[in-house]
């Protein structure tokens, strides 16, 4: 099995939307860092699993949406608790949309909002 890391950093906030969820309930910030995973037992026709560029560039979208905003400002939250859960999901299905991913069996976003907690989100395409 091959595998592929890409990993991107930014800032964001959110406030949780649960009850008695304590100082998560206000708005606060978070040093928010990307991990996509891709993994597939085969390489394209160029010897690549994927082209690093093209999860870059991926990674580029979902920092330009996501960077200094408020997650429950945003469309995507809208009616949701704005979790890490939810976030990582959300970020994989962008990645998914933004690259070839003919070659690849299974991908895993993993958010970390910091040094101790992640969440991640992996899906077969």
């Amino acid at each position: 099995m091959y595998e592929l890391m890409v990993r991107r950093d930014f800032m964001a906030q959110h406030y949780l939307t649960v009850p008695d969820a304590g100082p998560e309930n206000e708005w606060h910030s978070h040093h928010f860092t990307i991990e996509v995973e891709l993994q597939g037992e085969k390489l394209n026709k160029y010897g690549y699993l994927v082209d690093i560029d093209d999860v870059k560039r991926s990674l580029d979208n979902i920092e330009n949406r996501y960077r200094d905003a408020t997650l429950n400002d945003l469309k995507e939250f809208e009616g949701r608790n704005p979790s890490v859960e939810h976030f990582a999901r959300f970020c994989c299905q962008n990645v998914l949309d933004h690259i070839d991913g003919g070659t690849i069996d299974r991908v895993t976003l993993r958010i970390w909002e910091d040094d101790d907690a992640w969440a991640s989100y992996t899906t077969e395409p």
